[in-house]
């Protein structure tokens, strides 16, 4: 079995980035960097998250690869082990140009009408596994984040549209999944963040614990939070992370 160095090599720790790890699209505080470091000496630690690795090397550094035994982007369709790729997916060869572009036509008409307070640049933004959408557009500022997500609660907007492309294309293997403060990922059904645990399968884990704050139906950590395969642990923060962890290993 791999990761012999550690002093429970058969316990692997995943976590959500986002909330979890670093504030909402902000970068990893020096102290979170430090239990991280003191956590991989005992364990087999790794992320995922719905970004791509150009986003996630933002916010958690240019030694991402390094500094995790496993780095899952876009749910895992985009995968490292001690900062080797592994096989990847596609969601393009999946759904098909014909369906994509049905469905990108539909998602910017609809943008198109709704009445939001501001707008700024890349309301769909293509990646390998996935689409994300984003009504404000994802080029809003920390602050514009901040009052966008505020906005969305009292009014729905991000609920209201995955209700209406569920009820536009039922007959898509499609899932919608509402994450961070002001998007949601549209990606085929099953390559939610279960998708990465088929990387770890069989490398003899006898423990996974995964660690997010959308730990909720409709939240983008629910499915791999509740599955039977892992130890959930729903948090409020990366200072909340940060606690659970000290307590829990001892740190």
């Amino acid at each position: 079995m791999s990761f012999s160095n550690k002093e429970d090599p058969k316990t692997l720790v995943l976590f959500d980035v986002d909330g979890t790890l670093t504030p909402a699209r902000l970068t990893i505080s020096d102290e979170m960097r430090q239990t991280l470091k003191d956590l991989r000496k005992k364990v087999v630690i790794g992320f995922v998250g719905g970004s791509d690795l150009s986003k996630q090397v933002e916010q958690l550094g240019d030694t991402v690869l390094q500094d995790f035994d496993y780095c899952f982007s876009e749910n895992g369709l985009t995968a490292y082990k001690e900062g080797k790729k592994l096989a990847s997916q596609s969601f393009i060869n999946w759904i098909g140009e014909e369906k994509y572009n049905q469905l990108a036509k539909f998602i910017l008409r609809y943008l198109s009408e709704l009445d939001l307070p501001i707008r700024r640049g890349t309301f769909i933004e293509f990646r390998n596994g996935m689409i994300n959408v984003s009504p404000v557009g994802r080029n809003a500022s920390t602050q514009e984040r901040n009052d966008y997500e505020k906005f969305d609660k009292e009014h729905n907007i991000r609920t209201d549209m995955v209700a209406a492309l569920k009820k536009e294309f039922p007959d898509i293997a499609l899932t919608y999944s509402i994450g961070g403060q002001i998007s949601f990922d549209v990606f085929p059904t099953g390559w939610d963040k279960t998708y990465c645990l088929q990387h770890v399968q069989d490398e003899g884990f006898k423990t996974i614990h995964f660690f997010g704050d959308k730990a909720y139906q409709g939240g983008n950590d629910w499915e791999i939070y509740s599955d039977d395969r892992t130890v959930g642990h729903s948090v409020s923060s990366p200072e909340d992370t940060i606690r659970i962890l000290k307590e829990l290993f001892s740190l």
